[in-house]
């Protein structure tokens, strides 16, 4: 719907608007009211190129979309009944748990080893382990991809899937020759367009999960969704969002705690929130209350950091990862919440 910024179009601005419609194989349908008029986009009105012409005209006050953005992630889409399978669990439906390492230390493999069988006795349904990590230092550790081969053995050993995260096409390409069950998109890469889609198109046709995280300095919700349009477009439709901190941070908090927006998410699209409670809060004794928050909002599942001894760890596992009992009991509860919460799922958002 346009809304000029006079009651009125002149002939000539109407028969401006008209023109551009008309490249974008759209109409435009006036709408006369008493005091001031509207103006339909009668059509396909997705495009943001049409959008951005429209409201770059000088006497366009603003365009209000009645069509969502994005045409996959909709709700309303054809992919409106799709599943992701993590393990056994089915979502949305299910809850998933999904836990581990922070970072593989590669020259401590039987750590690793034994947080994974006690993360699956605890009753997760997938296996997270760091191969590579981004770093805002250039001098702290990035990773070893001799750790791969650790997360595959223990995939081997304990039967879960795992989940790792990949930053550039090299390692996308190690990962896909891998096998690898879910890839993992930081906050970092959350933006990065061109990864997007690389990743859409590697795992196209496969049963491979994406967990795409919201980047820590996106805007409205839509921009987040937008970024998994990219993957979806590409043919992989096996997208999990991950809501896990933004800034500005608060103070206490490694960030500042977005599982509310799960309601958002699933009132504008179908594809499941899985919430990372650990990095939105950084401290392993805050993170059950944020799990147990996810869980409330309706999420689908957590990723959560669970290392068997956190003060041996690497990266963020000595300041915020849970130990596996705590895990045991924390599964235990988000999926009795999880149920209670079903009940107040929200519908789609009105259009």
């Amino acid at each position: 719907m346009i809304i000029p910024l006079h009651p009125r179009l002149a002939a000539a601005e109407l028969k401006e608007l008209e023109e551009i419609a008309g490249e974008f194989g759209v109409r435009i349908q006036p709408i006369h009211g008493n005091e001031r008029s509207i103006y339909a986009i009668l059509g396909d009105e997705t495009s943001q190129d049409l959008i951005n012409r429209i409201e770059g005209l000088p006497y366009i006050e603003r365009v209000d979309r009645i069509q969502s953005p994005y045409k996959l992630m909709s709700r309303e889409s054809k992919l409106s009944h799709h599943r992701v399978m993590v393990g056994k669990k089915s979502l949305p439906g299910d809850f998933c748990v999904i836990a581990g390492h922070c970072t593989i230390d590669p020259n401590n493999k039987q750590l690793f080893l034994e947080t994974a069988m006690a993360v699956k006795e605890a009753g997760a349904d997938m296996l997270r382990g760091g191969v590579w990590k981004p770093r805002t230092s250039p001098h702290s550790f990035q990773g070893d991809a001799r750790s791969l081969d650790i997360l595959l053995e223990a995939r081997a050993q304990t039967g879960l899937p795992v989940n790792t995260e990949v930053m550039d096409f090299d390692q996308l390409k190690l990962c896909v020759e891998a096998k690898v069950d879910s890839l993992q998109i930081g906050a970092r890469s959350a933006l990065n367009y061109r990864l997007l889609q690389q990743v859409g198109e590697m795992t196209k046709d496969t049963q491979t999960k994406v967990l795409l995280k919201r980047s820590m300095h996106m805007g409205p919700v839509s921009e987040f969704i937008l970024a998994a349009e990219y993957i979806v477009a590409q043919g992989n439709p096996n997208v999990m969002l991950c809501p896990r901190g933004t800034v500005p941070t608060i103070e206490g908090f490694r960030n500042s705690p977005d599982e509310s927006i799960t309601l958002l998410l699933k009132e504008r699209t179908w594809a499941p929130v899985v919430v990372d409670p650990s990095h939105s809060v950084g401290k392993a004794v805050y993170v059950p209350f944020a799990c147990l928050a996810a869980a409330a909002y309706g999420a689908d599942g957590i990723v959560v950091e669970t290392h068997c001894q956190p003060k041996r760890g690497m990266g963020d596992d000595p300041k915020q990862a849970i130990t596996p009992d705590v895990l045991a009991q924390l599964i235990r509860d988000t999926r009795q919440i999880h149920a209670s919460a079903a009940r107040y799922a929200p519908k789609a958002a009105a259009t």
